[in-house]
């Protein structure tokens, strides 16, 4: 049974931090329901099991091709980043999927988030966009890890279900976005474009922008249109999560 000072264990702990990540092109998942997500995919490289947790899911753990290993309680809390961990952590691989990839899909609906840096918002996008049936997440810019562990919980398995692609360089994305004939639609507070008003008819990639700031001026001219989603009430703004929503399910229901 390994320890938290197995080598093993000590290595996957290292995984918590995003340089680490990065590097090795590995992260954690943890529990029962994640780590079946990762498992469909066949993206689980190790698995860390307690023993009471390897009787609780034994047909999921049973039904690894990749190593499973038993832990102390011990390892299994310095493996989590919960508050009450699960017993049950996967060390993946990450999905290699690019954006030529996705591209080369003809993809009809795409969500782009702009520098969003709270990790319960990337992941609920991502759930949304998984909802909606989006081709693709793109993350720009200053975007969180979407390998977080919060934005892997809050991204309730879809992670594995639609692409995420990480991109640095936004303007370099949505002119490649363009250059497939997708629309780019920026949503906006000030937009000249009501989203009643837009043809969601149209292949469409959606951008949005950071909780605090909204989309850059740099970023918004680059889109087709700036879209602005009509409020009646007092807020003067809507959350990224809450505006994916809006836009994706919009743009699901329009006609092809």
């Amino acid at each position: 049974m390994l320890t938290e000072r197995s080598a093993r264990v000590v290595a996957a702990v290292k995984l918590h931090r995003h340089v680490v990540r990065r590097r090795t092109r590995r992260f954690l998942v943890e529990g029962a329901h994640l780590v079946e997500a990762a498992s469909r995919r066949g993206l689980i490289r190790d698995l860390f099991v307690t023993e009471s947790a390897a009787e609780r899911y034994d047909v999921l753990v049973g039904g690894q091709d990749a190593p499973v290993h038993l832990v102390t309680e011990r390892a299994a809390k310095a493996l989590s980043d919960t508050v009450t961990p699960a017993g049950l952590v996967a060390v993946c691989e990450m999905p290699t999927t690019g954006l030529d990839d996705v591209l080369a899909g003809a993809p009809r609906l795409i969500a782009v988030a702009v520098d969003i840096s709270e990790p319960g918002n990337a992941g609920t996008l991502i759930r949304i966009a998984d909802a909606m049936g989006a081709a693709a997440v793109i993350l720009g810019g200053h975007s969180v890890d979407p390998y977080n562990g919060k934005c892997l919980r809050a991204s309730a398995g879809s992670i594995f279900s639609v692409p995420v692609v990480v991109a640095a360089d936004v303007v370099a994305a949505v002119a490649a976005l363009r250059g497939t004939g997708l629309q780019v639609l920026a949503t906006t507070v000030d937009g000249e474009l009501a989203l009643d008003d837009a043809d969601l008819t149209k292949a469409t990639a959606w951008l949005f922008g950071a909780e605090s700031h909204g989309l850059s001026a740099q970023v918004a001219e680059h889109a087709d249109h700036r879209v602005q989603i009509p409020m009646s009430g007092g807020a003067q703004s809507l959350n990224v999560a809450a505006a994916a929503a809006i836009c994706l399910y919009q743009s699901a229901r329009a006609p092809a």
